[in-house]
């Protein structure tokens, strides 16, 4: 599992005095504890990994928004700072789709559903994250579905 992962490598962080991945990992861990707060009252996944999946997607997410918003700011020590944690994060993540992959997995759909406009969107997008939320970034996956909807 990959709690089990990040558990590990805290501690080998830890021991090697790498603060910035013993910082980072430690991050990790506190969003995951929040998000089995808020899990706690709804309804509960049925794999583990996929929740620890969209929390760090997330934080992905967030670090690259900053990434971007202080280089654009002047502040590069900090936008490096961000990289560095987006590096740790991303080696617990499971490798992404390229896009070719992508591109096949929505034709696949598209033709299962019967898709063949733009009003078929949602219902594409929907399947596809059903089907490859943890390996597929659904950002770009959107701009796919769009020229391939088009």
């Amino acid at each position: 599992m990959i709690r089990d992962d990040i558990k590990a490598a805290l501690i080998t962080a830890m021991k090697g005095g790498d603060k910035t991945t013993t910082g980072t990992l430690r991050l990790i861990q506190s969003a995951l504890k929040n998000r089995d707060i808020e899990v706690r009252t709804g309804t509960a996944y049925a794999d583990d990994d996929v929740l620890v999946v969209e929390v760090l997607q997330k934080m992905v997410k967030q670090r690259r928004e900053s990434i971007t918003m202080f280089e654009t700011g002047g502040r590069q020590e900090l936008a490096d700072a961000e990289g560095a944690e987006v590096a740790v994060i991303e080696r617990f993540l499971p490798q992404t789709l390229s896009d070719d992959e992508t591109r096949a997995a929505i034709e696949t759909i598209k033709g299962e559903l019967g898709a063949t406009g733009m009003k078929d969107m949602g219902r594409v997008m929907a399947e596809l994250k059903a089907r490859h939320a943890s390996v597929l970034d659904m950002s770009k996956a959107s701009g796919l579905v769009k020229a391939a909807l088009a």
